[in-house]
Protein backbone atom coordinates (compact mmCIF):
# COMPACT_ATOMS: atom_id res chain seq x y z
CA UNK A 1 0.00 0.00 0.00
CA UNK A 2 1.08 3.37 -0.94
CA UNK A 3 2.14 6.20 2.02
CA UNK A 4 -0.28 9.18 1.66
CA UNK A 5 1.03 10.68 4.69
CA UNK A 6 4.09 11.26 6.31
CA UNK A 7 4.10 12.73 9.33
CA UNK A 8 6.68 14.74 11.89
CA UNK A 9 7.79 12.30 14.79
CA UNK A 10 7.21 15.50 17.33
CA UNK A 11 6.93 13.17 19.96
CA UNK A 12 6.97 10.02 21.48
CA UNK A 13 3.00 9.55 21.73
CA UNK A 14 2.75 10.81 18.09
CA UNK A 15 5.52 7.77 17.15
CA UNK A 16 3.60 5.34 19.59
CA UNK A 17 -0.09 6.33 17.97
CA UNK A 18 1.19 6.11 14.41
CA UNK A 19 2.66 2.37 15.29
CA UNK A 20 -0.91 1.41 17.01
CA UNK A 21 -2.58 3.37 14.55
CA UNK A 22 -0.61 1.17 11.48
CA UNK A 23 -0.72 -1.82 13.22
CA UNK A 24 -4.79 -1.60 13.76
CA UNK A 25 -5.66 0.18 10.19
CA UNK A 26 -3.00 -1.54 7.83
CA UNK A 27 -2.54 2.06 6.89
CA UNK A 28 0.89 2.61 5.97
CA UNK A 29 2.28 5.70 7.67
CA UNK A 30 6.22 7.49 7.16
CA UNK A 31 8.39 9.32 9.97
CA UNK A 32 9.78 12.50 8.59
CA UNK A 33 12.09 13.60 11.48
CA UNK A 34 14.00 17.00 11.02
CA UNK A 35 17.53 17.51 12.78
CA UNK A 36 16.33 19.59 15.62
CA UNK A 37 13.57 16.85 16.43
CA UNK A 38 15.78 13.67 16.20
CA UNK A 39 19.57 13.55 15.15
CA UNK A 40 22.92 11.23 15.93
CA UNK A 41 23.60 13.67 18.84
CA UNK A 42 19.99 13.89 19.99
CA UNK A 43 16.99 16.16 19.25
CA UNK A 44 14.12 17.98 21.07
CA UNK A 45 11.83 14.99 19.91
CA UNK A 46 12.16 12.04 23.40
CA UNK A 47 15.20 13.20 23.20
CA UNK A 48 16.17 10.49 20.57
CA UNK A 49 19.19 9.94 18.47
CA UNK A 50 19.39 8.71 14.77
CA UNK A 51 19.41 5.26 15.77
CA UNK A 52 17.44 5.72 18.74
CA UNK A 53 14.11 6.19 17.04
CA UNK A 54 14.98 3.37 13.91
CA UNK A 55 15.07 1.12 16.95
CA UNK A 56 11.87 2.31 18.37
CA UNK A 57 10.34 2.74 15.19
CA UNK A 58 11.06 -0.85 13.49
CA UNK A 59 7.51 -0.80 11.45
CA UNK A 60 7.81 2.18 10.23
CA UNK A 61 9.21 3.61 7.13
CA UNK A 62 11.42 6.61 8.03
CA UNK A 63 12.49 9.77 5.92
CA UNK A 64 15.00 11.77 7.38
CA UNK A 65 13.36 15.49 6.70
CA UNK A 66 15.58 18.30 5.16
CA UNK A 67 19.23 16.87 5.85
CA UNK A 68 21.88 19.05 4.79
CA UNK A 69 23.39 22.01 5.73
CA UNK A 70 22.22 24.65 8.17
CA UNK A 71 19.35 22.03 9.27
CA UNK A 72 20.95 20.91 12.93
CA UNK A 73 20.65 22.36 16.03
CA UNK A 74 24.42 23.81 15.04
CA UNK A 75 25.68 25.54 12.07
CA UNK A 76 27.45 22.42 9.66
CA UNK A 77 28.11 21.46 6.70
CA UNK A 78 25.19 18.23 7.38
CA UNK A 79 27.52 15.12 6.79
CA UNK A 80 27.89 14.23 9.95
CA UNK A 81 24.11 13.58 9.89
CA UNK A 82 23.98 11.91 6.76
CA UNK A 83 26.27 8.87 7.74
CA UNK A 84 23.86 8.07 10.83
CA UNK A 85 20.96 8.69 8.38
CA UNK A 86 22.40 6.49 5.89
CA UNK A 87 22.76 3.72 8.47
CA UNK A 88 19.82 3.81 10.08
CA UNK A 89 16.87 5.75 8.04
CA UNK A 90 14.81 4.56 4.53
CA UNK A 91 15.12 7.37 2.65
CA UNK A 92 16.69 10.89 2.95
CA UNK A 93 15.43 14.21 1.56
CA UNK A 94 18.92 16.00 0.11
CA UNK A 95 18.25 19.29 0.73
CA UNK A 96 21.21 21.96 0.51
CA UNK A 97 18.31 24.72 -0.12
CA UNK A 98 18.60 26.80 2.86
CA UNK A 99 22.33 27.62 2.41
CA UNK A 100 22.67 26.96 -1.01
CA UNK A 101 19.34 28.67 -3.11
CA UNK A 102 21.04 29.57 -5.90
CA UNK A 103 20.00 26.78 -8.64
CA UNK A 104 24.12 25.77 -9.28
CA UNK A 105 25.03 25.67 -6.07
CA UNK A 106 22.39 23.99 -4.67
CA UNK A 107 22.30 21.21 -8.08
CA UNK A 108 25.71 20.40 -7.07
CA UNK A 109 25.36 19.93 -3.17
CA UNK A 110 22.64 18.23 -4.17
CA UNK A 111 24.65 15.80 -6.03
CA UNK A 112 27.33 15.84 -3.69
CA UNK A 113 25.41 14.75 -1.10
CA UNK A 114 23.58 11.49 -2.98
CA UNK A 115 27.13 10.38 -3.92
CA UNK A 116 28.00 10.51 -0.38
CA UNK A 117 25.45 8.85 0.94
CA UNK A 118 25.30 5.72 -2.06
CA UNK A 119 28.65 5.26 -1.04
CA UNK A 120 28.01 4.48 2.60
CA UNK A 121 24.58 2.78 1.57
CA UNK A 122 23.97 1.58 -2.06
CA UNK A 123 20.62 0.84 -1.00
CA UNK A 124 19.37 4.21 0.90
CA UNK A 125 16.70 5.80 -1.15
CA UNK A 126 16.46 9.83 -2.14
CA UNK A 127 13.91 12.39 -1.93
CA UNK A 128 14.81 15.53 -4.10
CA UNK A 129 13.85 19.78 -4.12
CA UNK A 130 12.37 21.79 -1.38
CA UNK A 131 9.24 22.64 0.35
CA UNK A 132 8.64 26.77 -1.27
CA UNK A 133 9.06 28.45 2.18
CA UNK A 134 12.61 27.31 2.06
CA UNK A 135 13.45 28.18 -2.08
CA UNK A 136 10.55 29.06 -4.40
CA UNK A 137 10.98 26.37 -7.81
CA UNK A 138 9.33 26.70 -10.91
CA UNK A 139 8.45 23.68 -12.78
CA UNK A 140 10.72 23.93 -15.19
CA UNK A 141 13.53 24.35 -12.41
CA UNK A 142 12.93 20.70 -11.40
CA UNK A 143 12.93 19.49 -14.47
CA UNK A 144 17.04 21.07 -14.73
CA UNK A 145 17.54 19.69 -11.22
CA UNK A 146 16.46 16.08 -12.70
CA UNK A 147 18.28 16.36 -15.67
CA UNK A 148 21.30 17.66 -14.00
CA UNK A 149 21.56 14.68 -11.43
CA UNK A 150 20.86 12.29 -14.42
CA UNK A 151 23.61 13.38 -16.48
CA UNK A 152 26.08 13.31 -13.26
CA UNK A 153 25.09 10.17 -11.44
CA UNK A 154 25.47 6.39 -11.75
CA UNK A 155 22.56 5.21 -13.10
CA UNK A 156 22.39 2.59 -10.36
CA UNK A 157 22.42 5.52 -7.90
CA UNK A 158 20.32 8.16 -9.96
CA UNK A 159 17.52 5.33 -9.54
CA UNK A 160 17.03 5.60 -5.59
CA UNK A 161 15.98 8.93 -6.27
CA UNK A 162 12.25 8.29 -5.23
CA UNK A 163 10.11 11.29 -4.31
CA UNK A 164 9.92 14.97 -6.06
CA UNK A 165 8.92 17.78 -3.29
CA UNK A 166 6.57 19.76 -5.58
CA UNK A 167 5.00 22.95 -4.57
CA UNK A 168 1.61 24.39 -4.59
CA UNK A 169 1.28 26.89 -2.03
CA UNK A 170 2.34 26.29 1.38
CA UNK A 171 3.70 28.11 4.28
CA UNK A 172 3.42 27.74 8.11
CA UNK A 173 3.03 30.63 10.61
CA UNK A 174 1.58 30.99 14.21
CA UNK A 175 -0.64 27.54 13.48
CA UNK A 176 -1.55 28.66 10.05
CA UNK A 177 -1.03 28.11 6.55
CA UNK A 178 -0.82 30.67 4.84
CA UNK A 179 0.15 29.95 1.48
CA UNK A 180 -1.83 30.68 -1.31
CA UNK A 181 -3.25 27.33 -3.12
CA UNK A 182 -2.52 27.39 -6.69
CA UNK A 183 -3.96 23.78 -8.79
CA UNK A 184 -2.19 24.64 -12.05
CA UNK A 185 0.86 24.84 -10.75
CA UNK A 186 0.76 21.67 -8.79
CA UNK A 187 -0.85 20.03 -11.95
CA UNK A 188 2.58 21.63 -13.71
CA UNK A 189 5.04 20.09 -10.88
CA UNK A 190 3.20 16.65 -10.83
CA UNK A 191 3.29 16.20 -14.38
CA UNK A 192 7.24 16.90 -13.94
CA UNK A 193 7.33 13.96 -10.62
CA UNK A 194 5.07 11.47 -13.14
CA UNK A 195 7.57 12.02 -16.32
CA UNK A 196 10.09 11.05 -14.62
CA UNK A 197 8.79 8.28 -12.34
CA UNK A 198 8.84 10.07 -9.18
CA UNK A 199 6.51 10.07 -6.86
CA UNK A 200 5.28 14.08 -6.03
CA UNK A 201 5.28 14.74 -2.39
CA UNK A 202 4.43 17.78 -0.85
CA UNK A 203 5.24 19.60 2.63
CA UNK A 204 3.32 21.74 4.84
CA UNK A 205 0.50 20.04 4.35
CA UNK A 206 -0.51 21.02 8.13
CA UNK A 207 -3.58 23.51 8.80
CA UNK A 208 -5.46 23.05 5.66
CA UNK A 209 -8.97 21.53 5.00
CA UNK A 210 -9.05 17.50 4.38
CA UNK A 211 -11.53 18.66 1.68
CA UNK A 212 -8.13 20.73 0.26
CA UNK A 213 -5.64 17.92 0.71
CA UNK A 214 -8.15 15.54 -0.92
CA UNK A 215 -8.60 18.32 -4.10
CA UNK A 216 -5.06 17.46 -4.51
CA UNK A 217 -4.64 14.01 -4.11
CA UNK A 218 -7.32 13.97 -6.77
CA UNK A 219 -5.39 15.81 -9.04
CA UNK A 220 -2.04 13.51 -9.12
CA UNK A 221 0.11 14.45 -5.47
CA UNK A 222 1.09 11.45 -4.46
CA UNK A 223 1.78 12.24 -1.09
CA UNK A 224 1.98 15.10 1.85
CA UNK A 225 4.33 15.83 4.87
CA UNK A 226 2.24 17.07 8.06
CA UNK A 227 4.17 18.05 11.30
CA UNK A 228 3.31 20.63 13.81
CA UNK A 229 -0.69 20.10 13.51
CA UNK A 230 0.29 16.81 15.34
CA UNK A 231 1.78 18.93 17.69
CA UNK A 232 -0.87 21.14 18.49
CA UNK A 233 -2.98 18.16 18.78
CA UNK A 234 -0.79 16.78 21.61
CA UNK A 235 -0.76 20.21 22.88
CA UNK A 236 -4.42 21.24 22.33
CA UNK A 237 -4.85 18.13 25.01
CA UNK A 238 -2.74 19.21 27.77
CA UNK A 239 -4.19 22.79 27.36
CA UNK A 240 -7.71 20.98 28.41
CA UNK A 241 -6.59 19.02 30.71
CA UNK A 242 -4.90 21.82 32.49
CA UNK A 243 -7.71 24.51 32.11
CA UNK A 244 -9.14 24.70 35.56
CA UNK A 245 -5.42 24.66 36.90
CA UNK A 246 -4.15 27.88 36.99
CA UNK A 247 -0.67 26.88 38.63
CA UNK A 248 0.23 24.33 35.52
CA UNK A 249 -1.03 26.82 32.66
CA UNK A 250 1.29 29.60 33.79
CA UNK A 251 3.97 26.51 34.35
CA UNK A 252 3.70 25.44 30.59
CA UNK A 253 4.19 29.19 29.49
CA UNK A 254 6.91 29.60 30.89
CA UNK A 255 9.09 26.72 30.33
CA UNK A 256 7.87 27.03 26.42
CA UNK A 257 8.25 31.06 26.72
CA UNK A 258 12.18 30.24 27.84
CA UNK A 259 12.84 27.75 25.09
CA UNK A 260 12.53 30.61 22.96
CA UNK A 261 11.18 27.99 20.27
CA UNK A 262 8.60 30.44 19.56
CA UNK A 263 10.23 33.18 18.00
CA UNK A 264 10.84 32.04 14.73
CA UNK A 265 7.31 31.26 14.05
CA UNK A 266 5.52 34.19 15.11
CA UNK A 267 4.56 37.80 13.94
CA UNK A 268 6.92 40.77 15.09
CA UNK A 269 3.85 42.36 16.33
CA UNK A 270 3.17 39.30 18.95
CA UNK A 271 3.19 39.80 22.47
CA UNK A 272 4.62 36.91 24.46
CA UNK A 273 2.93 37.94 28.02
CA UNK A 274 -0.46 38.74 26.87
CA UNK A 275 -0.57 35.98 24.47
CA UNK A 276 0.50 33.53 26.86
CA UNK A 277 -2.29 30.60 25.28
CA UNK A 278 -1.33 31.02 21.74
CA UNK A 279 2.35 30.97 22.68
CA UNK A 280 1.77 27.60 24.19
CA UNK A 281 -0.16 26.83 21.20
CA UNK A 282 3.01 27.80 18.81
CA UNK A 283 6.22 26.02 20.27
CA UNK A 284 4.38 23.53 23.27
CA UNK A 285 5.72 20.68 21.60
CA UNK A 286 9.26 21.31 21.98
CA UNK A 287 9.34 21.26 25.74
CA UNK A 288 7.63 17.52 25.66
CA UNK A 289 10.96 15.86 26.83
CA UNK A 290 11.76 18.88 28.80
CA UNK A 291 12.58 17.80 32.62
CA UNK A 292 10.89 20.23 34.29
CA UNK A 293 7.38 19.96 32.14
CA UNK A 294 7.91 16.03 32.77
CA UNK A 295 8.30 17.07 36.55
CA UNK A 296 6.36 19.81 37.14
CA UNK A 297 3.27 19.32 34.68
CA UNK A 298 2.96 15.82 33.10
CA UNK A 299 3.16 14.25 36.53
CA UNK A 300 0.12 16.02 37.82
CA UNK A 301 -1.87 14.53 34.69
CA UNK A 302 -2.93 10.95 34.95
CA UNK A 303 -4.23 9.30 31.67
CA UNK A 304 -3.12 12.30 29.72
CA UNK A 305 -0.88 9.93 27.13
CA UNK A 306 -3.90 7.74 26.28
CA UNK A 307 -5.91 10.76 26.24
CA UNK A 308 -3.44 12.71 23.41
CA UNK A 309 -2.96 9.39 21.38
CA UNK A 310 -6.57 8.61 21.00
CA UNK A 311 -6.79 12.56 19.78
CA UNK A 312 -4.10 11.59 17.39
CA UNK A 313 -5.65 8.37 15.90
CA UNK A 314 -8.88 10.47 15.38
CA UNK A 315 -6.92 12.73 13.07
CA UNK A 316 -5.17 9.53 11.19
CA UNK A 317 -8.12 7.94 11.17
CA UNK A 318 -10.23 11.22 9.44
CA UNK A 319 -7.22 11.78 7.06
CA UNK A 320 -7.18 8.23 5.51
CA UNK A 321 -11.42 7.91 5.62
CA UNK A 322 -11.03 11.10 3.13
CA UNK A 323 -8.98 9.54 0.74
CA UNK A 324 -10.77 6.00 1.10
CA UNK A 325 -14.16 6.66 1.16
Amino acid sequence: MEIKFFIGPMSKNIVDSIIEFQTESKNKIGLIPSRRQVDFNGGYANKWTTKGLSNYAKDLLIMRDHSGPGQGQTQDDGYESLKHDCNHFDYIHIDPWKKFPSFSEGSRWTLDMIQFCFSISPNIKFEIGTEEAIRRFEPEELQSLINYLKANLPQEAFSQIKYLVIQSGTSLSSNQNIGNFDLKRLKKMVAVAKQNNLKSKEHNGDYISEGLIKLKMDSGLDSINIAPEFGLIETDTYLNKIKKRRDLFDKFWQISYNSKKWVKWVSKDFDPIHQKESLIRVCGHYVFSDSEFLKDIKSELSGIDQLIKINIKKKLSSLHRMINP
